[in-house]
């Protein structure tokens, strides 16, 4: 079975040994997704929207290489590390989701990966046959 993949070129990736995204036959899944540029170092940016923004453009270009579209998503999950940021990050996927409204959960977790990451998200998308 073909399963073209996503790779960004982000450290862990190769560390740990994952693709961005994987497409199996007319399905879509986006990995965990971190605030971060091709090197690994954080985004720009320093609020949870600015953070969830960069995410969500990581996803975007995964999604988009793999021949999807931003309508075919139709769940997405969101994790943050401090509960107050949930209206920043929800604005965000508003911003990229708003009239496709997949299903979708946010999660207040304990932490993430790097400290320095306020929100991780993912996503699946199914593309029309």
């Amino acid at each position: 079975m073909d399963r073209p993949r996503v790779l960004t070129g982000r450290p862990l990736e190769t560390q740990y040994g994952f693709s961005r995204a994987i497409r199996v036959g007319n399905r879509i899944e986006v990995s965990g997704t971190a605030p971060t540029l091709p090197d690994g170092s954080p985004a720009d940016g320093e609020s949870a929207h600015d953070q969830a923004m960069a995410c969500l453009a990581i996803m975007r270009d995964a999604i988009e290489e793999l021949g999807g579209e931003l309508e075919h998503v139709y769940r997405t999950r969101m994790f943050i590390v401090r509960a107050a940021d949930g209206d920043e990050v929800g604005r965000a996927h508003g911003d990229f989701f708003g009239d496709i409204k997949p299903a979708a959960t946010m999660v207040a977790v304990a932490a993430l990966l790097d400290e320095r990451w306020l929100v991780e998200m993912e996503a699946h998308a199914e593309i029309p046959e």
